[in-house]
């Protein structure tokens, strides 16, 4: 958990040069929500790195219906990938000259 006690769960993801963070919270009312950010570093300004971020916000009353919507949309990508008509997406070693690890306390 962080300072505040409403994070109750974090998955960082790299993904190239993209790091994904799925990060489970709680309200003061014991709600439970999830934060999907998308973070990719543009540079450094004054030897400090700068990142953009995307976040979704997403609440229990729409856990069902997104997980619906994303699981369909990515069997769709892939039936559409089958066909060949396509680009699937090709095998990439991790990015080894940007080894530094990237804490969402800096975004």
């Amino acid at each position: 958990m962080n300072d505040r006690n409403d994070e109750v769960f974090s998955k960082r993801v790299k993904a190239g040069k993209r790091t994904y963070f799925f990060d489970v919270k709680t309200t003061r009312g014991k709600d439970l929500y999830l934060t999907i950010t998308e973070s990719k570093r543009t540079g450094d300004y004054d030897g400090q790195p700068e990142y953009e971020k995307h976040k979704i916000f997403l609440y229990k009353e729409d856990f069902e219906k997104f997980s619906d919507g994303m699981g369909e949309a990515l069997d769709k990508i892939k039936s559409l990938w089958e066909t060949g008509e396509y680009k699937m997406p090709e095998e990439r070693p991790e990015y080894e000259e940007n080894k530094e690890e990237v804490s969402f306390e800096e975004l």
